[in-house]
């Protein structure tokens, strides 16, 4: 089977939806080996095709990037015409696996989608009206055209069943992995005193602001490092000598920011899976996480669970982590080990082979002609 899949988040730094992309497609390729063939393609910015190539370093997948002014109104345009098929550009492929950013048309084969979260729907307040229009166009994508639709858990794919309709069938979960970095040796980082770390974009959903007022009921020597790139909406209260900002990090260098954390707090209001929390744990970290039903898979029984709405409640939370540091970071451990990203592609692969024996679900408008 040729798969053709979306990679143009790929050309803005990656952070959960782009890692997502990033690792599934690592997974993919490795459950593909030399039998099927993986075509990764990007209508994308100027700047776009050497960005998203560096992502994929080391990845064994065909690229199929093109350079464009004004990426993100051709890629809409594109979403909304439905003209040209995607066949025009690709040559023909046994299935096309499309992204939050664009639902490109086609004529043939099988149309696949990933929904990491329905945030933008429940919470229209914690997103964008560029996230909310893209979103809306790819839900109702899913709902009229795809014959499978990945969640990265089992919450969303319950969510997406009960809240946009779609058939059981139609839906397979395929939970996240950790990559093979996020381990507990190797180098740790160091910011001159003990430290809890945050790991997030600075947006609302993140809920810092409770984590903020929760350090400072701490009352201890630890600092607070909250690694992150600028987001939008009201920012808390940063100005303290104790909070360490050090802006958006790279992948590359995440681990040893978990390694050297004493705590790693996860106080999200609302998630698709929760990526960071596995990666913490896979360090060694013990972890303090928002109590939302959204997090239980990434959770298990491996974290301290908090009211993400009460300050007090998570500051007991860093609190009996700190405590039961060891206790902690064995369990941790022991849960993360259960994801990986071969799994996830190996999932992947195996439904789409499974979906093509049977008939293809016919589109409606968004899919463009099939």
């Amino acid at each position: 089977m040729r798969i053709a899949v979306d990679v143009s988040p790929l050309s803005h730094p990656p952070t959960g939806i782009g890692n997502y992309i990033r690792g599934s497609l690592a997974g993919l390729a490795v459950a593909a080996g030399s039998e099927h063939d993986i075509v990764a393609f990007a209508p994308t910015s100027l700047k776009g095709p050497e960005r998203i190539r560096q992502v994929l370093t080391g990845i064994p997948v065909t690229t199929r990037l093109w350079p464009l002014p004004a990426s993100h109104a051709v890629r809409t345009a594109w979403s909304i015409v439905g003209h040209p098929a995607a066949e025009r550009l690709l040559g023909s492929f046994g299935a096309l696996l499309t992204t939050d950013w664009m639902t490109p048309p086609q004529r043939s084969g099988l149309r696949a989608t990933t929904i990491h979260d329905l945030n933008p729907l429940h919470h229209p307040e914690w997103c964008t009206p560029r996230t909310i229009a893209m979103h809306r166009r790819k839900d109702a994508d899913a709902v009229d055209a795809c014959d499978v639709i990945f969640a990265n858990s089992r919450y969303t794919a319950d969510d997406v069943a009960a809240t946009l309709g779609i058939e059981d069938e139609r839906l397979v979960v395929a939970h996240p992995g950790v990559r093979d970095e996020f381990v507990p040796e190797g180098k740790s980082a160091e910011f001159g005193a003990p430290y809890v770390l945050g790991v997030g974009t600075l947006e609302p959903r993140k809920n810092l602001e409770r984590l903020v007022e929760a350090w400072r009921l701490l009352g201890t020597d630890h600092r607070l490092v909250l690694v992150g790139g600028a987001g939008w909406g009201e920012q808390p209260g940063l100005d303290d000598d104790g909070i360490v900002l050090p802006g958006y990090v790279p992948d590359d260098a995440l681990p040893a920011l978990y390694r050297g954390a004493d705590v790693y707090v996860y106080p999200s209001l609302f998630e698709g899976f929760g990526i960071p929390v596995v990666e913490a744990m896979a360090c060694g970290t013990p972890v303090v996480v928002s109590n939302h039903p959204s997090l239980d898979e990434a959770c298990g029984e491996a974290a301290i669970r908090v009211d993400p709405h009460d300050p007090e409640s998570i500051a007991a939370g860093i609190s009996e982590a700190l405590t039961r540091h060891d206790e902690l970071a064995r369990v941790g451990l022991e849960h993360a080990a259960q994801f990986s990203w071969r799994a996830t592609g190996e999932t992947m692969l195996n439904a789409l082979i499974e979906r093509s024996l049977s008939p293809p679900f016919r589109s409606g408008v968004g899919a463009g002609p099939r």
